[in-house]
């Protein structure tokens, strides 16, 4: 007699099960590590207001979802400033239109975000346990545990579009792991236009003419790649078009950057890891008054943020090796994850992100696709240092100290 099947809903539900814990998980770790960052003086837990979640950038998103872009001299409001130029073109539309779009539904622009933001996550963690393979064995459980306290994935929960731009870097890993270069394009599209950093995944969509579309003959596989490049680097015109039709300059997303931030061209990368490695957080930021355990011992966890964000490069680059060797081949998706992961670490530097780096390098959170392959031995000590870098960052973020 044959075995009775569980009912397909059943099944459907089980499998949403653990992406489901591990953003509830996520969102406990982070509550509490914003309970222990708080002073002692009968403040409120920060991370269940808005303004606790917010940061300078944050600011500016929320401006560009209200009233769309602007650039003007700053002295033109602002006599006293320093003569350079002001506005919010240098941020990205993707994340701030979405919230214009949740806002329609009567919610605040403040709410809006966070709604934004913490469904992203939870996309990610469904997409990720799809990539997974969507059963929970020793490997992908402790794959999703490190996901849970993900190196800067305090910034998952922040009003940033670190985890949308996330989300949809997965969705165009997805994407090529489905054969669907219109999956794969639209995830690059909406990757590209939530943050700069995002504009690799045109990067490893052009090179998936050499890993992936395998069923296809060569031509079509480059017309493939090569069109899913190019609608995923459209995200980068849109951002830079809405810009244009705001201020009248193609290039003003440059020339901010330039003339306030003194950023633009390319940089020597190790110099900027110094410089950021360096950066006198401390000092510029330090909260006033009486400080929490927690945010006395994190002011500098930037610095060995830095140490740890390369040992997950490394350890990814060594995972990926190994693979090839013994089995001579790597899984669709690992190529797409082990091509991001490398550029998401490197972009930052050679832009010369001297204050973003690591906020940038949440983002490869898509490498957790290669670490299920990793042996446990290396998987649990890498869940307890995350865990505790998770915890030093997160003081910094809820102290005030990150920007």
């Amino acid at each position: 007699m044959a075995e009775p099947t569980r009912p397909a809903g059943r099944d459907g539900r089980h499998a949403l099960l653990p992406p489901v814990v591990a953003w509830l998980i996520s969102n406990l770790i982070t509550w509490m590590v914003a309970k222990a960052s708080v002073a002692g003086d009968g403040s409120p837990v920060a991370y269940w207001s808005t303004g606790g979640r917010s940061r300078w950038d944050s600011v500016h998103y929320l401006s560009i979802a209200k009233t769309g872009y602007e650039m003007f001299w700053c002295r033109e409001r602002y006599p006293n400033f320093r003569d350079v130029m002001c506005g919010n073109v240098a941020w990205f539309p993707g994340y701030p239109m979405s919230v214009r779009a949740v806002s329609a539904t009567g919610l605040s622009y403040e709410w809006s975000a966070v709604v934004v933001t913490e469904a992203s996550l939870l996309g990610m963690f469904a997409v990720l346990w799809w990539l997974l393979g969507a059963r929970l064995t020793w490997a992908t459980g402790l794959t999703l545990a490190i996901g849970t306290v993900f190196p800067g994935g305090v910034y998952f929960h922040a009003l940033f579009p670190i985890a949308t731009g996330t989300l949809a870097l997965l969705v165009s890993i997805a994407g090529v792991k489905r054969g669907s270069w219109v999956l794969a394009a639209a995830g690059g599209f909406v990757a590209a236009s939530c943050y700069p950093v995002g504009a690799v995944v045109v990067g490893m969509l052009f090179l998936s003419a050499f890993f992936a579309w395998q069923s296809d003959t060569w031509p079509i596989r480059c017309a493939k790649a090569g069109l899913s490049a190019a609608l995923a680097g459209c995200g980068v015109l849109w951002a830079k078009w809405l810009m244009w039709q705001a201020t009248g300059h193609w290039d003003a997303y440059e020339i901010l950057q330039e003339s306030s931030y003194q950023q633009g061209g390319l940089h020597q990368p190790f110099d900027a890891m110094g410089q950021a490695y360096d950066f006198p957080f401390r000092d510029w930021y330090t909260p006033e008054g009486h400080l929490p355990w927690l945010v006395e011992h994190g002011l500098d966890a930037h610095k060995t943020q830095l140490w740890l964000n390369l040992a997950f490069v490394l350890l990814v680059l060594a995972t990926a090796a190994v693979l090839l060797v013994r089995n001579r081949r790597l899984d669709v998706e690992e190529w797409a994850a082990l091509v991001l992961t490398v550029a998401i670490f490197l972009v930052p530097f050679f832009a010369g992100a001297e204050m973003s780096w690591y906020r940038n390098h949440a983002q490869m959170f898509v490498g957790l696709i290669l670490v299920r392959r990793m042996s446990r031995w290396v998987q649990v000590p890498l869940l307890a240092c995350c865990a505790v870098q998770y915890a030093l960052l997160g003081a910094m973020f809820f102290s005030g100290v990150l920007v």
